[in-house]
């Protein structure tokens, strides 16, 4: 029988997943975080696209902060994204450093509108995207505040999703308009997903 509201199970995977990474140890996380920083730059979407859009992480997310390091040392074009106060969107900005970035909404770390370039779709690329868990098919659990459900929508380059191995299941919940990323990376294994 179809579920009407699926609000409560995401709220219950989000805590479940939560909890997961709060537990696991930090030295495990930096093992998972390195492996995945290390795939990453062996695609070929990585390789190929000159522009990388990728979240800024906090505390209990995979490690982006190596990647974006890396990317910089790599000579591509960095974007990380901000939220547009009062709204649930966000824009991306490209920056040069770690160093260019402050404290934010949430508290996480944001480029200054006012000191970066903002990046435009027409400029493609490879999205780094966060959530707390994906499934087989790329389909995301993502934080319930739906910016990065909007930005996509309108993103027409490659699509990654990172995420720790056992915060992958089979099947989540999504809704009809939810786009599925096109590879899935973990710290074990690679996974391209249902084309759509």
């Amino acid at each position: 029988m179809p579920v009407s509201d699926i609000r409560p199970i995401k709220t219950e995977l989000r805590q479940k997943y939560r909890s997961l990474r709060q537990a696991m140890p930090q030295e495990i996380k930096d093992q998972r975080d390195e492996a995945i920083a290390v795939q990453v730059r062996q695609l070929w979407q990585y390789q190929r696209n000159e522009v990388l859009l990728v979240y800024v992480s906090t505390a209990i997310e995979v490690d982006t902060h190596r990647i974006i390091r890396q990317a910089l040392a790599d000579g591509k074009r960095v974007a990380v994204p901000r939220c547009v106060p009062d709204t649930r969107n966000m824009e991306f900005y490209y920056i040069h450093s770690m160093e260019e970035l402050e404290p934010g909404a949430f508290g996480v770390l944001e480029p200054h509108p006012d000191e970066a370039h903002l990046y435009h779709e027409s400029d493609g690329g490879l999205c780094i995207v966060p959530a707390f868990s994906y499934d087989w098919q790329g389909f995301r659990l993502g934080y319930g505040k739906g910016y990065y459900d909007r930005f996509l929508s309108r993103f027409e380059g490659n699509m990654v999703g990172i995420c720790y191995s056992d915060c992958v299941q089979r099947t989540l919940p999504h809704g009809r308009y939810d786009r599925p990323v096109e590879l899935l990376v973990t710290e074990k294994y690679l996974r391209r997903t249902v084309r759509r």
